[in-house]
């Protein structure tokens, strides 16, 4: 639209994917000074003068970079990360970011590509990641890299009538980011960084914070029962295994794990707290409607094929009752747990009795011999993730991996043979 504002030659054409989201979109845009200046739709191998990337994944595809020629094509990219379908059934998959950052930069050339994390800044600055697109725009058009006019770019924006002054906006922080990013990146960075966002820096750091969460989570008794076995294996490790580290860190890290599950009242603290309430009113403005989409096991209907709990549409209702149901985080466990006679939260517990139970063997048992075998059994419960019959398939999965460890644990001449 701002091309033909100015009386420009111009051409689109999407190319849709089919996957995660709704697929990968590559758009093919031509400009020329006048639309008999154009004589294909689709941008040739190396014939890009602009790559703008506003997925990474997807701008370091075959489709994007055959468009690139080295030393020409600039590439404007936002390097925000975000997991592909993939995840969803490896998820122990890591983002590898750095490595299609690099495919890019060695397509385009030295200097050629610019790199930022647009989600992440537009979200923070707008209040919605839909507001990247456009930031990207305004950040490629203060480069020089789009050959439009901001003023026909904002009246196209007009002339669309959707999110008009929140889309110029987003317009206007993308050209300040290319002019100044630092200026930009102190605008989002808040003063003092969240405690939430602090990644612990020793051990003690690591227990004291789980200590403190699981005092607020359920009680100082719970927080003290978890103290208690993370310090026996500290003793041990460091009596039994002189010159050897990582077992303490992986129990105060998993048995944590399995004591913290969300539960109804985990999920009812959750909400009922201030923090929730807050970041509702820094995501959203004006007269707002809240749903809860909850599946609680007492009430929940079943899917008639797959036979899961369906998950139902609560209004904003739910919240008092949520309130109410987080001061009584007190009964979790006892006889007058409603919620705990169901097959998923005696599960839950029984992983945790388990999980003392073998620790307390490792910590008789530690030997330096061992200790890479004891560290394995001791993050056993990174394999357990998800909830209801996910959370039963990686349980039976984990359970299985144990049981061969702990053989090889208390067997040296397996050991010995796994080694060999």
């Amino acid at each position: 639209m701002a091309a033909h504002l100015e009386g420009r030659g111009c051409s689109v054409l999407d190319i849709a994917g089919l996957a995660q989201k709704g697929g990968a979109v590559v758009s093919h845009i031509r400009l020329a000074p006048q639309p008999d200046d154009i004589h294909a739709v689709r941008v040739s191998a190396g014939g890009a003068g602009l790559i703008l990337g506003c997925d990474l994944v997807v701008a370091s595809g075959f489709e994007a970079l055959s468009k690139i020629k080295q030393g020409e094509t600039r590439a404007v990219i936002n390097s925000h990360q975000v997991m592909t379908g993939d995840f969803t059934r490896n998820p122990d998959l890591t983002f590898p970011g750095g490595e299609l950052e690099r495919l890019i930069a060695e397509a385009s050339g030295p200097g050629q590509a610019d790199f930022i994390d647009a989600t992440r800044i537009a979200t923070a600055l707008l209040g919605d990641s839909i507001a990247t697109n456009l930031f990207m725009l305004g950040y490629a058009w203060q480069k020089g890299l789009v050959p439009l006019s901001a003023e026909a770019i904002n009246q196209a924006i007009e002339l669309n009538a959707v999110a008009v002054e929140a889309n110029k906006r987003a317009f206007r922080w993308g050209r300040r980011a290319a002019h100044d990013l630092a200026a930009v990146e102190r605008t989002v960075t808040p003063a003092e960084e969240p405690q939430s966002h602090h990644l612990s820096q020793s051990l003690e750091e690591i227990i004291q914070r789980r200590v403190d969460f699981l005092t607020g989570y359920q009680n100082a008794a719970y927080a003290k029962r978890y103290a208690a076995l993370v310090g026996r294996l500290r003793k041990a490790e460091s009596e039994k295994a002189p010159g050897f580290s990582g077992l303490a860190e992986a129990v105060a890290r998993y048995y944590f794990k399995l004591l913290a599950v969300k539960d109804e009242y985990e999920v009812a603290r959750l909400y009922a707290g201030p923090e929730f309430a807050q970041k509702l009113n820094e995501q959203f403005e004006g007269d707002f409607k809240l749903s809860f989409h909850l599946a609680p096991p007492l009430f929940a209907k079943r899917d008639p094929d797959t036979g899961e709990l369906q998950k139902q549409e609560f209004g904003a209702w739910m919240l008092p009752v949520l309130r109410t149901m987080a001061k009584l985080k007190g009964l979790r466990g006892t006889a007058l747990d409603i919620f705990g006679y169901s097959a998923e939260r005696r599960m839950e517990r029984g992983l945790i009795r388990d999980y003392e139970t073998l620790m307390e063997e490792i910590a008789g048992k530690l030997t330096p011999d061992n200790h890479a075998l004891a560290m394995e059994l001791a993050s056993i419960p990174e394999k357990i993730r998800g909830y209801g019959h996910v959370k039963e398939a990686h349980v039976k999965t984990a359970k299985a991996c144990e049981a061969d460890l702990l053989t090889a644990f208390r067997d040296p001449a397996q050991r010995q043979t796994a080694a060999e």
